[in-house]
């Protein structure tokens, strides 16, 4: 098969494999929060403890799958995220208390980071120079899944019930998930280095390889003490708490102000929508304007979205500045991962990016979702405190990126 076709098809597979991780990750929580405090008796921040259990999988696993797949292959990876993702909605499908949902939050984050490393890693090489471009493509799947499929979780749980509903989303999350890792195949570049690094030898390159083998990397270590590394870190501490949390607040916030359920999704399908098409859109604009100018501004933009989020009541304007944060919150995803590249290099691409990725699953969970969850709890939904505080999150974001230098300029 043509080199150009194998790596089209590792890119459309990618997207396959990524789609059902990513509804579930960004639009399942926000659609079932009220149903699991209906059914559990619990409140918000019970319900934003969901989303800490997932990011603290990811915090945990997006490093290890980076190091794991150096080692066992990106398309091994793919199939066995696919199958945690199935077996977690099997597992919610039983849930007879807000732990079993825990442990479904918890799986599936760490089922998500065995599809989206792999995923990231494998389209970049395929297209090394088109890296935002690429990336931004299976970003955007990852992200706008959630839009496509929140408006239907609320259908499908109407029709179905509690527990098939969660049944036919494991069927579905295997059989299509697995379809798509089979065409993600490696290119020989990443093969050739993969087998290069188990016997400690140098890798041998097709000369069209050798865009890739012969660009600058740094080690883990190295990178570790460099100041971009820390940069990109607190970036996804600040922009990751604030565009997580509009997950959870979307659909809550829409409620309070006295909107009915499909309206109040309404505003969480905005906030996934632009969450998925902004990261084909940033990717594209970031390779040629650079990625540090185009998630600096949307990180401003986000910031004055939250500023005004508390003082609308019509349910256009709540749609239109979910719609931004959401903007920023898929520029946050699909930029940071060639920026990351770009500073680092690829060839331990995997593992740099999950060590900044833990950022957003050990702190931004509990400064977003479980902090905000709080507030609201205990300020009788005082949303202008919440709205505030993550509004400032995305303006100091905004600051850190525009701090870190790439390869390309040191």
């Amino acid at each position: 098969m043509p080199r150009d076709i194998k790596a089209l098809l590792a890119v459309l597979g990618s997207c396959v494999a990524i789609f059902w991780p990513g509804a579930l990750t960004f639009g399942f929580p926000g659609v079932m929060a009220s149903v699991w405090q209906e059914m559990f008796s619990v409140g918000r921040a019970a319900t934003g403890l969901t989303i800490f259990f997932m990011l603290a999988a990811v915090g945990t696993f997006m490093f290890l799958v980076g190091r794991w797949q150096e080692r066992w292959g990106l398309r091994s990876m793919m199939v066995i995220g696919v199958i945690l993702t199935a077996i977690a909605s099997l597992i919610v499908s039983k849930a007879t208390s807000i732990h079993t949902v825990y442990a479904w939050a918890f799986l599936n984050g760490m089922a998500s980071c065995f599809v989206y490393v792999p995923s990231l890693t494998l389209v970049q090489w395929c297209y090394p120079q088109k890296r935002g471009l690429v990336s931004g493509t299976v970003s955007m799947v990852f992200g706008l899944a959630a839009a496509i499929m929140s408006p239907l979780f609320a259908k499908m749980l109407s029709a179905l019930g509690y527990e098939a509903m969660n049944l036919a989303l494991a069927l579905l999350t295997l059989s299509i998930g697995l379809a798509g890792a089979y065409f993600a195949r490696a290119p020989h570049a990443w093969e050739s280095a993969a087998t290069a690094r188990r016997a400690g030898g140098v890798a041998t390159t097709k000369p069209t390889d050798r865009i890739i083998t012969s660009a600058k990397s740094l080690t883990v270590k190295e990178s570790l003490h460099t100041r971009s590394f820390w940069l990109l870190w607190i970036t996804w501490t600040f922009a990751g708490a604030a565009g997580v949390s509009m997950t959870l607040l979307a659909t809550g916030y829409g409620l309070f102000l006295g909107f009915s359920l499909p309206s109040a999704i309404l505003i969480l399908t905005a906030f996934n929508l632009t969450n998925g098409i902004s990261r084909l859109i940033s990717g594209i604009l970031s390779d040629r304007f650079g990625r540090n100018q185009i998630m600096s501004l949307a990180f401003l933009a986000a910031g004055v979205a939250y500023f005004a989020l508390p003082w609308v009541e019509r349910l256009e304007a709540c749609v239109l500045l979910a719609g931004v944060v959401g903007f920023s919150f898929g520029t946050l995803f699909s930029v940071s991962a060639p920026l990351v590249a770009d500073c680092f290099g690829l060839e331990h691409f995997g593992a740099i990016f999950g060590l900044t990725f833990a950022a957003y699953g050990f702190v931004a969970g509990p400064l977003g979702p479980t902090l905000s969850g709080y507030l609201l709890d205990v300020t009788g939904d005082n949303f202008l405190l919440v709205f505030v505080y993550l509004g400032i999150f995305c303006l100091l974001a905004g600051l850190c990126i525009r701090q870190v230098v790439s390869l390309q300029r040191t």
